[in-house]
């Protein structure tokens, strides 16, 4: 598994690393808000059982990616398509998942020729006014808010979180598991065993690579209007999303997903946030697109 990057057009650098078949029909990923291009400690065996050459690309800032000052929402296509061009892709799947979902939308906006379809999982949708929805909860409605106001002092509680993980791994890792436990009991699951916390700090560890300060400004961005409808998007749409969701409630996207002309969506029933890492939702997820690719 190489860890790579490509050189952009105005000098920056973006970061990437590849998972699954290298021969394998080309998907682009973008993670979540924070993120990073790190999806799993090594390979994904569903990717590759699957024939998915599975590409995570690391935002602006994030990871291995270098900052770009002042970027939008849109500005993202920019840089997906140069990457595209860089791999040989003439067309490919993108997949966003929790805050990376609105860039796939973007995807679709702007790119409905070179994408077979933009798929949004646990996707956070468009904000009415600027503002989270009531039913988000409450930390994140929080942290929306002081991303737009107070950028400053979420920048100092990632610096703070940064410094424990780098200093005292284990009190983080506890720490984490006690914040998983106010959690529903669909994305409790996921943040129980030693080995799925170890993941998620290096999640987050590879998101602060260089600097907290995307993961601050970030919240703020999408949370400003996207530049686009629903309606606007011209290539197939697919939405997977857990109905007991509190960090994107399900509520909001359903209304973005009835704007959209060519979507189908996946409502899970009982199921919270964290639906990537499910592996039969993942093998469900990647064999909608195939499907896609296929027809």
């Amino acid at each position: 598994m190489n860890h790579l990057v490509i050189p952009l057009k105005d000098g920056r650098k973006l970061g990437y690393v590849e998972y699954g078949d290298p021969s394998g029909i080309p998907v682009m990923f973008f993670h979540g808000t924070p993120g990073s291009r790190l999806l799993f400690p090594d390979d994904d065996p569903i990717s590759a059982h699957m024939g998915v050459r599975l590409i995570s690309l690391d935002r602006p800032g994030f990871g291995l990616s270098d900052p770009k000052p002042g970027r939008t929402l849109l500005d993202w296509t920019d840089d997906v398509i140069q990457a595209a061009d860089n791999l040989g892709l003439e067309k490919f799947s993108v997949i966003g998942v929790s805050g990376g979902g609105a860039y796939a939308a973007a995807c679709g906006y702007l790119l409905p020729n070179r994408l077979h379809s933009a798929t949004m999982v646990s996707s956070i949708a468009p904000f009415l006014n600027g503002k989270p929805p009531e039913e988000m909860m409450r930390r994140n409605r929080i942290a929306f808010y002081m991303s737009k106001k107070w950028p400053g002092v979420l920048k100092s509680i990632y610096r703070a979180q940064k410094k424990l993980m780098m200093q005292r791994p284990e009190a983080f890792l506890r720490q984490l598991q006690k914040d998983g436990q106010r959690m529903n009991k669909w994305d409790r699951q996921f943040l129980q065993t030693d080995e799925q916390l170890r993941t998620a700090m290096m999640h987050l560890n590879e998101a602060m690579r260089v600097s907290v300060d995307e993961c601050a400004t970030e919240p703020a961005l999408i949370a400003r209007p996207w530049g686009f409808s629903g309606g606007d998007i011209q290539c197939p749409v697919y939405i997977w999303h857990g109905e007991i969701d509190t960090m994107a409630p399900a509520s909001e996207i359903k209304h973005f997903a009835d704007s959209i002309p060519d979507c189908k969506t996946h409502f899970i029933p009982e199921a919270g946030h964290f639906l990537f890492d499910d592996e039969n939702l993942w093998k469900a997820i990647l064999g909608t697109m195939l499907q896609q690719v296929q027809r």
